[in-house]
């Protein structure tokens, strides 16, 4: 009686470590489908997130193709080759009020999306608009409140610079190396447009050149 007692508390034990190793291999299996599918979810999250941040590039790409393309109505064009470009140390008399380019200071205006409450120096300015930055300046006839949209999209926009002009005869203007535009409003579909074609736009001397470091008002 004694003998069967341990010959079946032997197969007993034996039963319970074949039990414990099925659910151990269950597990592991459990485990590895859980590893396999939270890798796969990953690797797919970031194919596609890898997807669509090369669509939207080639996107902005597209539309900035097309605003380069498409004329802007209202616009003044300078000949680029007929700007000087050289560093002065002192004022300049620009033909043109706000300047689109010509001789100017060895430091650039800080452009990345800086939003100046008083007026800055041209010369300064126009070294940002050799570097490729758009220039948004307005007049006392400008409203608080298209003051304030206008500022919303230059703080957003790396390669942008705005600052009061009381001299200016339009009441917005924006300005890029050897382009101009005069608005009434902050409204005109043709401010977004012109940001789209001249932030880094082709008209860009030097493409490329920082924004940032240079000279700051405030």
């Amino acid at each position: 009686m004694a003998r069967t007692s341990k010959k079946q508390a032997a197969a007993d034990r034996k039963a319970r470590i074949e039990a414990m190793r099925r659910a151990e291999k269950a597990r592991e299996r459990r485990n590895r489908i859980i590893t396999i599918t939270l890798s796969t979810a990953i690797v797919a999250a970031l194919v596609g997130w890898g997807v669509y941040a090369i669509n939207n590039a080639n996107e902005k790409q597209d539309q900035k193709a097309a605003a380069a393309a498409k004329p802007i109505s209202g616009e003044k064009t300078w000949a680029a080759k007929k700007l000087g470009r050289t560093h002065v140390q002192t004022k300049v008399n620009y033909p043109m009020n706000p300047p689109v380019g010509g001789n100017h200071a060895p430091v650039w205006m800080t452009c990345n999306g800086n939003v100046y409450t008083k007026a800055i120096p041209n010369e300064n300015a126009v070294h940002s608009l050799e570097h490729g930055a758009v220039w948004i300046t307005y007049n006392d006839k400008a409203t608080a409140a298209d003051i304030k949209t206008l500022a919303g999209k230059v703080s957003k926009t790396p390669y942008t610079l705005m600052s009061p002009d009381k001299t200016e005869s339009g009441t917005i203007m924006l300005t890029a190396w050897g382009h101009q535009l005069s608005v009434n409003t902050a409204s005109d579909p043709r401010v977004d447009q012109f940001l789209t074609k001249y932030v880094q736009g082709p008209q860009t001397p030097e493409p490329g050149a920082a924004c940032t470091n240079g000279l700051t008002a405030s």
